[in-house]
């Protein structure tokens, strides 16, 4: 019964956010709580959320200060040499703007950290998708998946996982997994590709020049910088294109007259004397980070105190700077302590665990030799309906085990385990999303119909990849 119930109360949140009936945060917390009643365990439902919060919070607050850090980064112009560059690349071509999308997600991912990714990446893309009329979603569709093949490397979160829990070296998960992972985030930038020629065919081609003369420029936005003015007319129509284009086949209808320039150049935020002041303390950070000097949400809180007081000395510039980007800072915190009502009450309930074994004992006995196949189509649907800490503590273990019983390697199985990420980044229990279409202004089921099927197309040509080179 609780297996039925786990798998009813996942599709009834989803149908309900893709149909827009309810609010992702409403959803993932009246939703659970309806089916913590029906369970018959509604008296715990206190316990099991603050459960959920507890587990939560540091995760919460890693990307409370993790924005903060890196919107000053972006007012202060660390990264406008790459946006130039990529912006240079792209030339106002619809193709070449997508392909620039999912090759900036895939360069800034290096850093392991998708809110990071995906704050740079909307705030140089997000400007250039309004002034041509391309879809929001296509932007945060290919983000997620060049994010999603890159959160594979050793320090973005899943090999760690499952070389924690299955008790062997992340580099031997990973390295040997290099090929199939580059053959997935080539897949990608064919896909950038593909999508780039329908914007391209349903939008036209423009020089730099004709984009910028495109339409009056009536009121510019800022995205990153914090600075937003002209009224909620961007917004409002930002959200409501988005809803139009969810198959990529129709562009944002009620575009508004953003300004092209996402990163204003004469911005008063810019500190171009502390440049290298700003690239050192950020290399410092992900340094710190990776060799896991202290906990990231300690080390991004002294990051954002840090470079708040360097950059802006006066208490009012820095209250400037904190409020310009508490929209994102509230949105994603709110975002996240409504996904630990849902995963306190999945995990707490004990539905999370009988889905998991539900779905294990339905393997057939004759595929217990491609334990490693099984385990990566496993990966996808299990990595997208669980948190990734439930997968890989919770099931991986179990398929292992039965891996070894039939002579399929523990590492053939950590290896097909990590496959399913690319759908795993627009899972509703991942955090970073929701600041990816948050700032993007897309609504979060457009952005699900959109990218679920070419996200799922991307993890199966990494597993058909392992699998052809022997990796899995």
């Amino acid at each position: 019964m609780l297996t039925i119930l786990g798998f009813a109360m996942i599709a009834t949140f989803l149908v309900l956010i893709m149909m827009k009936k309810m609010s992702p945060i409403a959803a993932l917390v009246l939703i659970p709580a309806l089916f913590c009643v029906f369970v018959g365990k509604g008296a715990h439902l206190g316990d099991y959320v603050i459960d959920g919060v507890s587990s939560l919070a540091p995760t919460a607050a890693m990307l409370m200060f993790a924005i903060v850090y890196f919107g000053v980064m972006i007012d202060v112009g660390l990264f406008d040499p790459i946006v130039r560059a990529i912006l240079k690349f792209c030339k106002a071509d619809p193709m070449r703007v997508v392909v620039g999308t999912a090759l900036l997600a895939a360069i800034v991912s290096l850093d392991g950290d998708g809110s990071t990714t995906f704050m740079i990446t909307v705030s140089a893309m997000y400007p250039l998708y309004k002034r041509l009329k391309m879809s929001l979603v296509v932007m945060t569709g290919v983000a997620a998946m060049a994010n999603g093949v890159m959160n594979t490397l050793p320090w973005g979160g899943p090999t760690a996982r499952a070389a924690t829990a299955l008790k062997v070296d992340a580099t031997d998960i990973f390295v040997p997994m290099i090929p199939a992972l580059a053959v997935g985030l080539v897949a990608v930038v064919v896909l950038a590709y593909v999508l780039g020629l329908r914007e391209r065919r349903r939008v036209g081609t423009l020089t730099l020049d004709e984009a910028l003369v495109r339409e009056p420029e009536t009121e510019t936005v800022l995205v990153g910088a914090g600075a937003v003015s002209g009224g909620s007319g961007a917004r409002s129509g930002a959200a409501g294109g988005s809803g139009e284009a969810a198959d990529g086949d129709a562009g944002t209808d009620g575009a508004s007259d953003d300004g092209f320039q996402g990163l204003d150049p004469n911005r008063p935020t810019l500190r171009p004397k502390l440049y290298w002041f700003n690239a050192l303390l950020t290399v410092a950070l992900l340094t710190a980070m990776i060799m896991e000097l202290l906990p990231i949400p300690v080390l991004f809180l002294l990051g954002a105190a840090l470079a708040l007081t360097v950059n802006f000395p006066h208490i009012p510039d820095q209250k400037a700077r904190i409020a310009a980007h508490a929209d994102n800072v509230l949105n994603v915190s709110g975002m996240v302590f409504a996904a630990a009502v849902f995963t306190g009450v999945l995990t707490g309930t004990g539905m999370v665990d009988h889905m998991a074994n539900w779905l294990v004992d339905t393997i057939p006995d004759g595929m217990g030799p491609q334990m490693g196949l099984v385990t990566g189509l496993l990966s996808l649907p299990l990595t997208y309906f669980m948190s990734n800490d439930g997968f890989y503590f919770g099931v991986l273990p179990v398929l292992a085990e039965a891996g070894q019983a039939h002579g399929v390697s523990t590492l053939e199985i950590a290896r097909a385990s990590i496959v399913g990420q690319p759908l795993h980044m627009s899972s509703p229990l991942v955090p970073a999303v929701y600041v990816l279409v948050g700032m993007a202004k897309v609504e979060f089921g457009d952005h699900t119909r959109f990218v679920v099927k070419w996200a799922v197309l991307t993890s199966l040509v990494i597993l058909a990849a392992g699998i052809l080179f022997g990796i899995i």
